[in-house]
């Protein structure tokens, strides 16, 4: 699976990368505009890909971009597409890495469905990303992952955001990850916000702070 990708420059010499994947049925398009809202005031590379086309259960077989399907009957049954996708983006690690940028100077990045691959791919590498942050989303399986994270992943930084009036994700699920996470010695930096599915500007500067602190 190779991934198509909208790719944000900064005019000086990146320290740092983020790739950061969209949501169910959006596009790479959707966190576009938020790059100079974030002013960083680091030089920060953005790389936002596409999610491929697929059908999706929960919205009665409708192709759309997604990064796994959605079967409230079954929950386990994204698995081998999450795995697909991780490794999908695991290319565009290497696509960095390969550009001079290691991967501990690189942050995964992804709300909602997105967040999920993220979480999936950086909780298993086996080398140390510089952050994971997670947007209204969870841990697949997360009663299971600790069968599967590297001991180079423990000590990635985790920043954990969710709305506690999200209709699509309740929070309670969220903090289910959270506390499947700091049981595996993880360090958790959690938010939460009065907001619904989506992100608000307080979280805008709470993701400025962190992507500042473990890129600079």
């Amino acid at each position: 699976m190779t991934l198509e990708t909208i790719q944000i420059d900064p005019a000086e010499t990146p320290s740092g990368t983020v790739i950061w994947l969209h949501g169910l049925g959006a596009d790479g398009h959707d966190f576009e505009a938020i790059v100079p809202e974030l002013k960083l005031d680091a030089p920060v590379r953005f790389v936002f890909p596409h999610a491929p086309k697929r059908s999706v259960t929960i919205n009665g077989g409708m192709e759309m971009r997604a990064w796994y399907d959605v079967d409230p009957g079954s929950p386990l049954s994204g698995t081998e597409d999450i795995r697909q996708s991780a490794a999908a983006v695991q290319t565009l690690v290497e696509d960095e890495n390969r550009n001079g940028m290691p991967s501990n100077r690189i942050v995964l990045a992804g709300f909602s469905q997105g967040g999920v691959i993220a979480f999936h791919l950086g909780l298993r590498s086996e080398y140390r990303f510089a952050g994971l942050m997670a947007l209204s989303t969870y841990v697949h399986d997360h009663e299971h992952v600790g069968n599967e994270v590297s001991f180079a992943s423990i000590d990635t930084p985790i920043f954990m955001a969710h709305g506690i009036a999200d209709p699509m994700i309740p929070i309670t699920r969220a903090v289910t990850s959270r506390e499947a996470l700091t049981a595996l010695n993880y360090q958790v930096d959690w938010h939460e916000y009065g907001m619904g599915h989506h992100v608000c500007p307080e979280e805008l500067v709470d993701i400025k702070g962190f992507l500042e602190h473990v890129l600079t």
